[in-house]
């Protein structure tokens, strides 16, 4: 298993950036909570599952009181596509009290305090303080647990590992922007089974750890 360099590093997020300057989720949103509720639904999900169920859901709430007005039976009519969606409502209904008690109805911009919220783990939260408070965090999904060995970024075994690894690697410049790039190159051209190399923007310098 090889690592990559240095070199390697700030050539491959520099290409990345010249390819796309300012990525962002495909998670559709209407604002910081909506966002926060699609990454809850987001776990075990593809985004565009996701998008599907919230485009109706978003429309009638899109604040944290409009949320728990519906009730948890008006929210699985809306969810009931979404893989545990049992307890994602749940997680949404509450998580939308806790706002109007805790915060005020606004989305916290603190770790602890995202951590404090149902169904958001540090994943979730890292999502909200990188896309909402533009933070330099590094959320860790299963596209980067795989493609982090293949490149040679990261050989650890879990998310915080990973995300370890990666913070302390990566240029800081990139570090606002890494997450969404790499979570693109996972999903478009370094897929799992049948990775597009010959579009991929470091062929020329990726060791394909793990590919024959």
């Amino acid at each position: 298993m090889k690592s990559l360099d240095p070199v390697g590093i700030e050539t491959f997020f520099s290409r990345l950036e010249a390819a796309n300057p300012d990525p962002t989720t495909e998670l559709e949103s209407k604002n910081s909570f909506t966002l926060l509720v699609a990454v809850i639904l987001s776990a075990q999900m593809t985004d565009k599952g996701v998008n599907r169920a919230t485009r109706a859901l978003f429309e009638v709430a899109d604040t944290p009181e409009k949320m728990l007005a519906l009730g948890a039976e008006r929210l699985t009519g809306y969810l009931r596509s979404i893989n545990y969606y049992q307890a994602k409502v749940k997680y949404v209904l509450e998580t939308s009290r806790l706002l109007i008690e805790r915060f005020g109805g606004e989305v916290p911009g603190s770790r602890e305090e995202l951590e404090s919220l149902p169904g958001v783990g540090r994943k979730t939260a890292n999502v909200i303080l990188n896309v909402v408070f533009g933070q330099p965090v590094m959320p860790v999904d299963t596209h980067l647990l795989r493609i982090c060995p293949r490149i040679g970024l990261s050989f650890a075994t879990t998310p915080l590992g990973i995300e370890k690894d990666l913070l302390a690697i990566i240029p800081s410049r990139y570090l606002r922007h890494a997450h969404h790039w790499l979570v693109l190159h996972g999903r478009y051209v370094c897929t799992a089974r049948f990775p597009r190399c010959a579009e991929c923007c470091i062929a020329d310098i990726c060791p394909k750890n793990g590919l024959t």
